[in-house]
């Protein structure tokens, strides 16, 4: 399984980038708006920081509701960068979302729909050629639903029918989310920057570098 962040934060982005474990990054206006800079202006310098990165995404704005104005708007997004290539459109799982998605695959471009809460929601995506769908794990845990089980579910359905839209486990709460999901079948989890520092972490590994440390102390006497 890969690894996405999701943040507008420069700094968060040069730190994961450094540990060499960052495949993409994912971002929406409301991230971006928390960083008062102009989204497409954000999402050219990401683009910069990160240019070995298979995706980075930006998302049409959510007042947008017709097929028509979304294209016009990602038509926009995709020349950011000089026409990055790894620049993905994020789109919302509605019927003008699923037929932006169409046209836009025939032209090439990346898409992930996003906003995922039913293997059938996902199925349709892929059957529009979405390249990412993202089903949202934290939003069904917090209405009583499993959302890790809904990524079994997407990740068994396409493996029966051969489809080779990647599955981006999304809404990631914990460090236990990205362990489930990475065992359900999830192509990638993006996650936020604590949970990054928080799969570093553990109890028994701090006590072994101060041991180590308390030794080579004694060694060094």
């Amino acid at each position: 399984m890969k690894f996405f962040i999701d943040t507008a934060n420069i700094d968060e982005i040069k730190q994961a980038h450094r540990l060499g474990i960052l495949s993409g990054v994912t971002t929406n206006p409301s991230l971006v708006a928390k960083e008062g800079i102009k989204f497409e202006d954000r999402i050219e310098e990401i683009c910069k920081l990160v240019p070995d990165v298979e995706s980075v995404s930006a998302e049409v704005t959510p007042d947008i509701t017709k097929s028509e104005e979304m294209i016009k708007q990602a038509e926009e997004l995709i020349k950011i960068n000089g026409g990055d290539k790894k620049i993905t459109i994020k789109l919302p799982m509605t019927m003008d979302g699923l037929e932006t998605c169409r046209y836009l695959t025939k032209k090439g471009v990346k898409t992930n729909v996003t906003l995922i809460f039913t293997v059938n929601q996902a199925l349709l995506a892929a059957r529009a050629g979405a390249t990412y769908v993202s089903p949202f794990l934290g939003r069904l845990d917090d209405i009583s639903e499993d959302g890790v089980l809904l990524v079994e579910k997407i990740a068994e359905l396409f493996l029966i029918h051969n489809l080779d839209t990647q599955i981006i486990a999304a809404s990631v709460r914990h460090p236990d989310h990205v362990t489930r999901v990475a065992l359900a079948g999830a192509n990638i989890a993006t996650i936020p920057y604590k949970v990054i520092e928080q799969l570093t972490q553990h109890p028994l590994t701090d006590q072994g570098i101060d041991k180590f440390a308390a030794d080579w102390a004694k060694v060094g006497k």
